[in-house]
């Protein structure tokens, strides 16, 4: 194993494939163009050398405030050829919660993607001590009171007309570099209380790398992987790395909410995704399925009842199919699955990583009976990500797979996921009393999930510890349970389950008002607005109806026993969401405090 990989990475697969795509990317009109490995190293030296002609050294923090652009790779390759430190910050984030990280970071530098984030950060500026120059990524006119920012493009002249020290600067840094150089700081998004810095050493990175190498071994060269999530999000930071490092090319996905488009344009053959993602998709076939004539629909129920006996009951599990079951595979291959994987954008499929909420079973066995292997996983920003995921047979729907090569992982107190290796963070910045909270004396991290194992070593969560409630008659709920059922119905966008010392469960639900619109024009369902679509006798019937359905399985106690509609989605803008989409349940339990009061009256 190569200490340091990712110091000069982008050198090494310049010289080997110099010509060979390693990113593809949108300019400005959303046109898509490759940049080479002999371009990408190029751009990471140029601005190695402008950081230090900013005055950026060893140690220094360097801050990346923007959606996916390919510029975000290069700022994180030229900090670690200085042997700086990358910190991400997540493109939706708020002046406020840039400048905590800004001045928790110490970052004198920070690169802004667009006109809004480079406002933000000059409202950070104006009252920061800290920092001191904001690089704009995309061309846009500058403030004309502002005499400290300047353009990317002007940044990169900096670095090109920076003289031979410069260079030999950069080299001598990146000769220096040692396994325990820190590479970034990952700030969580803090479901409860302040962010946490994790901070992520080469050799952390330098681990997850290999053991990825060694556990994903179908991914080659001739892979294309899609930059959806945010590179600010340590599952995608992570994967691409390990892609980068295989020399796969990475399309850099800018916006998420183009995702439809831009999947069918690049046609990816892996990409990490959160379950929220596939719950859309599977939502939009079954729609489709719903629509067709019944003999259509009766063929693609067969179809899929097929690619259930082979892709699970056989390959799956690591044994050859019969001969009669590849054969009828084959036709509904071609004639089902391979038009519902265009129709996605995913003709050319691998596998697509899946993390960082519960994922449904049901919805992995729907994706895996089509051909599309859903590769369940589980890891968090202290564990340099992956902590588990599927092995290519033998995995077992429902758990977050087996364990990842160098990763330990037990049980501990209160059914909580503990885990030990050289992939686990040094503990969190400027925060000695949180990182000595995180880790037991004997060294295993505290993940603050609970969960098991079984006796094949597949690891199962059953719940994030500090979620879990116990109601007033002692019954413990996991809200995640409950709340990954009723997400994969379509006419459910989000939910946030209730119940922590009341007397039973109840939920606050955010419908999907596309579909439930279509509901209401179909059944004559009259409405002004949405307030009142929600509030309509007929809706909460149908919709009591469609939850009774999904919570089939479940015991008395953990049934929701009532509900309300709520007329607007949960945001990370009015603080209800984090950065990664998780419900932030004080938040939305203070904000909807007379809705929660009503339902137990």
């Amino acid at each position: 194993m190569i200490d340091n990989i990712l110091t000069l990475l982008s050198v090494r697969q310049a010289r080997i494939r110099p010509d060979a795509t390693a990113l593809s990317a949108q300019d400005e009109k959303d046109h898509w163009y490759d940049i080479s490995w002999r371009e990408f190293d190029r751009m990471v030296e140029t601005t190695a050398r402008a950081l230090v002609a900013l005055g950026v050294e060893p140690g220094h923090c360097v801050a990346t405030f923007s959606a996916n652009r390919p510029e975000n790779l290069v700022t994180d390759f030229a900090c670690y050829r200085n042997r700086a430190v990358s910190v991400s910050i997540y493109a939706t984030s708020s002046p406020e919660q840039v400048e905590y990280i800004v001045e928790d970071a110490s970052c004198a530098v920070l690169f802004a993607g667009n006109t809004t984030q480079y406002h933000y950060a000059r409202q950070v500026q104006q009252r920061s001590e800290t920092l001191k120059k904001i690089v704009v990524i995309k061309p846009i006119e500058l403030d004309e009171d502002d005499h400290t920012s300047m353009l990317w493009s002007d940044f990169l002249k900096l670095g090109e007309s920076a003289g031979p020290e410069v260079a030999a600067e950069v080299d001598r840094r990146a000769s220096e570099a040692v396994p325990s150089d820190i590479a970034t700081l990952v700030y969580t998004s803090g479901t409860t209380g302040e962010p946490k810095g994790a901070i992520l050493t080469h050799s952390n990175y330098d681990y997850a790398l290999e053991a990825h190498r060694l556990r994903l071994t179908t991914l080659t060269t001739e892979d294309v992987s899609m930059a959806f999530l945010p590179l600010s999000h340590i599952f995608e930071k992570g994967f691409t790395y390990v892609c980068l490092m295989m020399g796969i090319k990475v399309a850099v996905n800018r916006d998420p909410r183009a995702i439809q488009d831009t999947i069918k344009q690049v046609r990816p053959s892996c990409m990490c995704a959160v379950p929220r993602f596939w719950e859309k998709v599977y939502t939009a076939v079954q729609e489709k399925i719903g629509s067709m004539n019944p003999v259509a629909r009766a063929m693609v129920g067969l179809a899929l009842k097929t690619g259930r006996r082979r892709n699970l009951d056989y390959v799956g599990a690591g044994r050859k199919a019969p001969f009669w079951l590849e054969t009828a595979y084959g036709f509904f291959d071609r004639r089902v699955f391979s038009m519902l994987r265009a129709a996605i954008g995913i003709d050319r499929p691998n596998f697509f990583p899946t993390a960082g909420a519960p994922v449904s079973p049901r919805i992995v066995e729907f994706f895996r009976s089509c051909g599309l292997d859903i590769l369940v996983g589980y890891g968090l920003s202290e564990t340099t990500a992956t902590v588990s995921c599927f092995p290519y047979t033998g995995f077992e729907i429902g758990s977050v797979g087996t364990t990842i090569p160098f990763v330990e992982v037990k049980i501990g107190p209160d059914s909580e996921v503990l885990v030990k290796g050289p992939t686990v963070m040094a503990g969190y910045y400027n925060k000695p009393e949180a990182t000595e909270a995180a880790f037991y004396e004997d060294g295993w991290f505290r993940t603050g999930d609970a969960g098991y194992i079984d006796e094949k070593g597949a690891i199962f969560l059953t719940d994030r510890i500090k979620d879990l409630f116990k109601t007033s008659n002692g019954k413990y709920i996991a809200p995640q349970n409950i709340e990954t059922r009723l997400g994969t119905d379509k006419f459910i966008e989000q939910v946030a389950v209730i119940g922590d010392s009341r007397k039973y469960v109840s939920a606050l639900i955010v419908p999907n008002f596309d579909i439930l619109g279509k509901w209401a024009a179909e059944n004559h369902v009259e409405y002004s607005s949405v307030d009142d679509l929600v509030a309509d006798t007929r809706v909460h019937l149908m919709m009591e109806r469609r939850i009774e359905e999904l919570e089939k399985g479940l015991a008395s106690f953990e049934k929701i026993k009532r509900f309300t509609l709520l007329p607007k989605e949960f945001t990370m803008e009015a603080g209800e969401l984090t950065n990664t989409l998780k419900i932030k349940r004080r938040v939305v339990a203070d904000h909807y405090r007379e809705e929660i009061e009503k339902m137990y009256l």
